[in-house]
Formats: structure tokens, sequence, C-alpha cells
């Protein structure tokens, strides 16, 4: 799969998986080739092209390992500007 992702400010930053934190543009370009390499195993590789922070674009490769059967994966849910909020902490009593 291939994620190519445009449209930056240049409020943010980028590299934060490289452990290091890079300024950006508006001019930044971002994409990522996520694939199998067996059945256990994930690969991402990133390329950033800002040729306004940048002299040249360059490239991330992180593998992951997919997770045993017998490990239990949680459901991650991202909670940034959700108004809901204070109703999925704390949901009302259904006997009301």
């Amino acid at each position: 799969m291939v994620v190519d992702t445009i449209g930056f400010n240049d409020l943010g930053w980028v590299g934060a998986e490289l452990l290091a934190l890079f300024p950006q543009t508006e001019k930044l370009h971002i994409t990522e080739r996520f694939r199998r390499l067996d059945l256990g195993h994930l690969e991402a590789v990133t390329t950033y092209d800002d040729p306004g922070s940048f002299k040249k674009p360059f490239t991330s490769r992180k593998v992951s390992s997919l997770a045993p059967k017998d490990i239990e994966v949680l459901e991650y849910v991202c909670a940034e500007n959700n108004r809901d909020l204070p109703h999925l902490l704390n949901p009302p009593d259904e006997k009301r």
C-alpha cells in the first residue's frame, strides 16, 4: 500500500520516528510504502521530500513484528477533538 501526502503547513516538525525532529515547510511531500515481508513482519518505508528544508529527499525504513496469536492487541481510539469524550469515559447507566 502506498500513502502519498501533501498539503502540510509550516507549523509542524517531521521525523519523530527517527528520534529527531526537523522543521518542515508547505512544500513537504511524504510518501509511505507498506508491505508484508512475510507472514510475521510489516515493512514501512517513508520518504520525506521538502525542498524548503532539506537539500535532498531522505528515506527511513522500519520493520515491525506482528503480535503472536496468544497476545491480545487492544483497540486504540484517538480522542483528539472528540466532543463526546465525557460520555465515552462515563457512559450513562442504562437503568435510569
